[in-house]
């Protein structure tokens, strides 16, 4: 749909391996409580005894928006303490929220908690949306992403997480090339910055069939990553948005390489609504195998329900016995 741009690989699957890498040193509406059956049930299991153990090739991080510290007003808390207590929980890092976030706020969190900014989420990427009709609110939206490639880049992140717009907007032919031709302006700066942009699979009726069954697959996304054309554009996979509509190991074996980063949630199909990541039903352990298969090593985020110090460690321990950290 696309012709290669310059400085770009003619062939996603050319690309080198080194773009996954670990950089040193939104809360989800209506998630239940994070001490679940399946976390409660493991909670003594060692990483030895998960098969297919993932220690050693994954960080955890999370969402600004889950450190919901007490004792304070919303947002009084300041950020190096809600950096503080997220080091403490037992996470390597913090994704923000750009381009709202506070850059200079952010640098002294980092500097003062020792915790790093691996990463962040696109602020408004739902509301001003590359897939729009209007070439105004394409234009923001572009805007928007240049920024947060900025500001991440600024704090040290190597990653702006994308959600690259709605169905609603169009049929899928027109909008899959309408937002590829949006996204693809931010590729430069993307890679004069070395700044990934990744896409993030989500319930937005586009690139999947939304009131489909549990045997999709993960093609059209491969196809929609391709057409970039660009290793300074991929996925970053959630495994707990998709479980739904199929197999969450099947589709990380079939987009491969293009993922370059993880966010975590639980969901359960037998009362199909989203979950803590120790809940649920999902196949982690095929999930791991999978992982394994396309020899992943970068940073898994946890996309669940905020709390203090004390939940964040259970968040993080459920990210351990998931994945066999």
């Amino acid at each position: 749909m696309t012709s290669p741009r310059p400085g770009t690989s003619s062939s996603f699957t050319d690309l080198p391996l080194s773009r996954r890498r670990f950089v040193g040193g939104a809360t989800l509406a209506g998630a239940a409580a994070v001490a679940g059956p399946a976390f409660l049930a493991n909670r003594g299991q060692a990483a030895t005894d998960v098969p297919d153990a993932l220690a050693g090739r994954l960080k955890k991080t999370l969402k600004i928006g889950m450190i919901k510290l007490p004792g304070s007003l919303p947002g009084s808390t300041s950020l190096v303490e809600r950096f503080r207590a997220a080091k403490a929980a037992g996470f390597d890092g913090v994704e923000m929220d750009f381009p709202n976030g506070d850059v200079s706020e952010t640098k002294r969190a980092i500097a003062e908690s020792g915790l790093p900014v691996d990463g962040s989420v696109c602020s408004g990427h739902w509301e001003v949306r590359h897939t729009s009709p209007d070439p105004e609110i394409r234009g923001k939206a572009l805007a928007s992403l240049l920024q947060a490639i900025r500001d991440t880049h600024a704090v040290g992140g190597h990653s702006v997480l994308l959600v690259v717009g709605k169905g609603v907007d169009g049929p899928e032919a027109e909008i899959w090339k309408r937002s590829v031709d949006n996204i693809a302006k931010a590729i430069p700066l993307a890679g004069e910055l070395g700044v990934q942009i990744l896409i993030e699979n989500v319930w937005n009726q586009f690139l999947y069939d939304h009131d489909g069954a549990a045997d999709q697959t993960a093609d059209k996304f491969v196809r929609y990553v391709d057409d970039f054309r660009s290793p300074w554009v991929g996925m970053q996979f959630d495994i707990g948005n998709h479980w739904k509509f199929g197999s969450m190991g099947d589709w990380i074996r079939t987009l491969g390489r293009r993922v370059l980063k993880l966010d975590v949630k639980g969901f359960s199909r037998a009362e199909g609504k989203f979950t803590p990541i120790g809940a649920g039903d999902i196949d982690y352990a095929d999930v791991r195998k999978a992982l394994r298969e396309i020899n992943f090593h970068g940073w898994l985020a946890a996309e669940v329900a905020g709390g203090d110090e004390a939940y964040l460690r259970g968040v993080a321990r459920e990210m351990d016995v998931a994945f066999g950290l």
